[in-house]
């Protein structure tokens, strides 16, 4: 057999080798789903998590045309649930949809986590930013960010912030400000948000970071006042009011913010993240979606697969640092 013959023969067979087993992902990315996928939320049922696991679920299933079941498996703080996904067959049938306190920021507070977020969780898609108010008790002579810095300083150890839980957004974020401004705050931890608004209101504490829903009907009647929001633009829900960014407040914890996020177990086939964060990224384009969501306080994302692990990547570190040099840590 002449060489030329037995190299083009070769090189045919190893092409058909080749495109072989680059169909046989395809393939099965195609057949997907084939069968009901269960979206894990680590929270009780009722709950803005579960409520925008819901919304998207339902939309999901019609797209997807199979059924997507919520399954609400709350405890320890989201991290019962997140390790059910974690450790599930990575097929893509099993997703989770929670906040970036299990997905990112849980692994730095801490010291014994069952599951390790960069290694067992692909991501697929941010389904909604979570930027929350700073605000403050009337009786405090601010109206903005840069001016309560000053006061805090020029009050050391005399104000008192609250937050909704060691290692939460808001006691993060107080820490950071207390440290900065050298103000000796001292930090209050509820057991949940609105404990810590009522004592907000009744002058116990005298400033919070808090979500815009819970803050802003007090608000409006004139028992709190909000100097700001974080993130790098105004919220939907609060048009009104300043972020902290363009009040010249530049440190990263003031334009960081949570999220609410879709995983599935690391190791799915890629083309089915992919395929899903597709239809996710649909489905938080439609106009009753978005309206739904800035409705609750958080504003629309629903990004692709790469720019969720682009917002990972960058809000990494500075999430880790909040929490290292605000001491707090978690058994």
């Amino acid at each position: 057999m002449p060489r030329s013959a037995f190299n083009r023969r070769q090189l045919l067979a190893l092409c058909a080798g080749t495109a072989g087993a680059v169909a046989l992902p395809s393939a099965r990315a195609q057949a997907y789903p084939a069968k009901p996928i269960r979206v894990v939320v680590p929270y009780q049922a009722g709950g803005a998590t579960d409520v925008i696991g819901r919304v998207f679920g339902e939309k999901l299933a019609q797209r997807l045309g199979q059924p997507v079941l919520i399954d609400n498996k709350g405890g320890a703080g989201g991290i019962l649930g997140t390790d059910t996904v974690a450790k599930a067959a990575p097929d893509g049938y099993t997703l989770l949809v929670s906040l970036s306190t299990s997905m990112l920021t849980n692994q730095f507070l801490y010291a014994k986590l069952p599951y390790d977020p960069r290694k067992e969780l692909a991501l697929v898609s941010q389904l909604a930013a979570a930027p929350i108010t700073l605000a403050v008790h009337p009786s405090l002579p601010v109206k903005t960010g840069p001016e309560l810095l000053a006061y805090i300083a020029a009050n050391k150890g005399k104000v008192s912030y609250g937050s909704y839980g060691v290692g939460s957004h808001a006691h993060l974020a107080g820490a950071h400000m207390s440290r900065v401004q050298k103000a000796e705050m001292v930090h209050v931890a509820y057991k949940g948000e609105a404990p810590m608004l009522q004592d907000l209101i009744g002058g116990q504490v005298q400033m919070a970071y808090a979500s815009a829903l819970g803050v802003k009907p007090h608000a409006e009647t004139g028992r709190l006042r909000i100097v700001g929001v974080t993130g790098t633009r105004r919220m939907s829900v609060l048009p009104d009011a300043p972020t902290l960014l363009e009040q010249g407040m530049r440190d990263d914890v003031y334009s960081v913010v949570g999220f609410i996020g879709m995983a599935a177990p690391a190791g799915t086939p890629r083309e089915i993240v992919e395929r899903v964060a597709r239809e996710v990224q649909a489905i938080g384009q439609l106009e009753d979606i978005r309206t739904r969501i800035t409705a609750m306080g958080f504003e629309t994302a629903a990004n692709g697969v790469r720019d969720f692990e682009a917002v990972y990547k960058k809000d990494l570190p500075i999430w880790e640092k909040l929490v290292a040099d605000s001491g707090a840590r978690l058994d």
